[in-house]
């Protein structure tokens, strides 16, 4: 089970000093990489427009 970043995303950036493991990649909507992702959640906790979803 790995995390998504869903369209309400507004590449703010808070996620990705967040991620333990450096699974988000920047962008228009970031992304994040299921094949690293650990389901932490810190992530979704900081996302100011909740755009992060467990997948």
């Amino acid at each position: 089970m790995s995390y998504k970043i869903t369209e309400d995303c507004t590449a703010c950036g808070t996620c990705i000093d967040e991620c333990p493991v450096d699974a988000i990649s920047e962008g228009d909507i970031y992304v994040i990489d299921p094949d690293v992702c650990t389901d932490c959640g810190s992530c979704a906790d900081v996302c100011p427009t909740e755009a992060i979803i467990p997948e």
